[in-house]
């Protein structure tokens, strides 16, 4: 997530951000043929929504209480009403009287109860169950120390599905259009048992789309109108079509011919077609940064992680805006910090949360500095030379990326040897959980459109945490934006604020680029929604034009 997010096996869509326009019965507008054909860079890797590693593109067919629309707003889903107490507990969610699973059953409140019990249970494995922190009980369930029968939901009748939550949370509303907490049938986990989600046959589905084709191994799969949607009357295509695509340049010629209506063009594509006609760019809320492993196996190295000096130094000989200009090529930016511009604004003053956190000379390319700051390390620790491995996944570009990363630093840093480890990306992904790396090149695309989504990944027991980074002041301040500063917006700013300038001064990760990525994309197709966060494709209001 999204997007492409290296902590997850999603697979990338490349597609266009356009004007959400009114869906009115104009049919001559339409094409005959209501089909969009897409590449993804990897393949899906399961359709169980309880253990899914991203929703970049599933969010099309599962469908939570809310979706979101243009802009990170609020749209409805399968809630047709909802309110919450006045000290910001309790939520209570009306359930659609024509929300139906694609089988044809009725999806009620109990649906929801017992998908989101099943996802915070701990033998779920769920990558992404530290999202229902908030939700009552969820924290000790998540940690083991609780039955996950005791979380905090409930189904008072068919209809009405109530959450009650530890301590208000701010982003509720937003989080509730994440595909995460979409309602799962009993009946076809029970049916399916451990085949459950493993194919496109195996499931059912909430959304306005289903998934057929997919044989859980294969590269191509197809989302197919859901006529069983409670809002099917609104779905203009009757098709999505998905195959896996790695070669740019495969992609660029399918595209040409034809046969995909988008493409996301590598850095030598972009200096030959950023004049097209099809040409446009689209941002995502993803920070990609070189995470430091603070417990390697090798006893040497873990000493030179656990230092801070070696870690700036690191920081300084990535010279990013050459990284960008001649390197990535594309619309790129560079990072301000773990949190990506544009994500969040101050609620009193509307500054972006990434400028008012931004520290200068954290982040900014300093080789001399680089180069006293890992004298010094070295002499701390105690050696005079490290080989370090540098573990990127082998997707796109990728592996110029990492040649970079390792040249720079060689160049800045007397007496390191990198060697770059270039995986497939479910290997890497693997290696990054079980902490098999020195340095890894990593991503994170935001859940939701605010920093705490960024600022969770970094908490010690987060799932995310490849690294292993303990600092109890970061983790104080990252609970009290959710916990006791919950329902004060100035002071939960000003903790996320305090949170983001200690990992720039601390470097447990260095941030590098914030990712615009650069398509051709075919004029005809209308209405996709992007988002930069969350969920980033919808294709619900989408259709081809004539």
């Amino acid at each position: 997530m999204k997007i492409k997010r290296w902590l997850g096996v999603i697979a990338v869509v490349f597609i266009s951000v356009v004007v959400l326009a009114g869906c009115g019965s104009n049919s001559g507008k339409y094409a005959a043929k209501q089909e969009l054909n897409l590449s993804a860079d990897a393949p899906l890797d399961t359709l169980d929504v309880s253990k899914a590693n991203g929703y970049g593109q599933t969010g099309n067919v599962f469908e939570s209480l809310y979706r979101l629309g243009n802009n990170g707003k609020v749209t409805p889903g399968l809630a047709s009403s909802s309110s919450v107490s006045k000290d910001g507990l309790t939520w209570t969610f009306k359930i659609r009287d024509d929300a139906k699973f694609s089988d044809g059953s009725k999806i009620t409140a109990n649906d929801f109860v017992y998908s989101w019990k099943r996802t915070i249970d701990p033998k779920t494995k769920a990558l992404y169950a530290y999202l229902f922190e908030g939700i009552k009980n969820a924290d000790k369930i998540n940690a083991g120390k609780m039955d996950p029968s005791k979380l905090g939901v409930e189904a008072t009748d068919d209809q009405t599905f109530v959450v009650h939550l530890d301590q208000p949370i701010q982003y509720f509303k937003v989080l509730m259009s994440y595909p995460l907490f979409s309602p799962i049938s009993k009946k076809a986990v029970d049916k399916y048992g451990d085949k459950y989600g493993t194919k496109s046959q195996y499931t059912v589905y909430s959304g306005p789309f289903t998934v057929k084709g997919w044989t859980g191994t294969n590269d191509t799969w197809t989302f197919v109108k859901n006529n069983q949607y409670w809002d099917k009357k609104v779905v203009k295509l009757d098709k999505v079509n998905y195959r896996v695509v790695e070669n740019p340049q495969t992609k660029l010629n399918l595209y040409q011919s034809g046969k995909l209506d988008y493409t996301q063009l590598s850095s030598e594509q972009v200096k030959n077609y950023k004049n097209n006609k099809d040409y446009t760019t689209f941002p995502y809320s993803i920070t990609t940064f070189l995470q430091y492993n603070f417990n390697d196996q090798d006893k040497t190295k873990k000493k030179a992680f656990n230092n801070v000096n070696i870690r700036k130094a690191m920081s300084y000989a990535i010279d990013r805006k050459q990284l960008i200009s001649k390197v990535i090529g594309d619309a790129s930016t560079q990072s301000k910090g773990l949190v990506p511009t544009e994500l969040a604004k101050d609620p009193k003053t509307g500054k972006d949360f990434a400028d008012d956190a931004y520290l200068s000379g954290t982040i900014e390319y300093d080789k001399k500095k680089a180069e006293e700051y890992w004298t010094k390390g070295l002499k701390e620790i105690g050696v005079k030379d490290l080989t370090l491995d540098l573990t990127s996944d082998n997707e796109g570009n990728s592996k110029n990326y990492a040649e970079f990363y390792a040249q720079s630093l060689e160049k800045a840093l007397p007496g390191l040897t990198v060697k770059i480890v270039n995986v497939p990306t479910q290997v890497a992904y693997s290696r990054s959980q079980s902490g098999e790396f020195d340095i890894l090149v990593g991503h994170w695309g935001a859940d939701f459109n605010d920093p705490i989504s960024h600022l969770q990944i970094l908490q010690d027991g987060s799932a995310y945490n490849y690294g292993k980074w303990q600092n109890d002041q970061y983790n104080n301040l990252v609970k009290k934006a959710q916990n006791e500063d919950a329902n004060n917006a100035e002071k939960r700013w000003q903790d996320m604020i305090e949170a983001e300038q200690i990992v720039m001064k601390e470097q447990p990760v260095s941030p590098l680029y914030q990712t615009v990525y650069s398509y051709l994309k075919n004029p005809k197709v209308k209405d996709v929604i992007h988002n930069t966060a969350g969920t980033q494709w919808s294709y619900k209001y989408a259709y081809i034009g004539k």
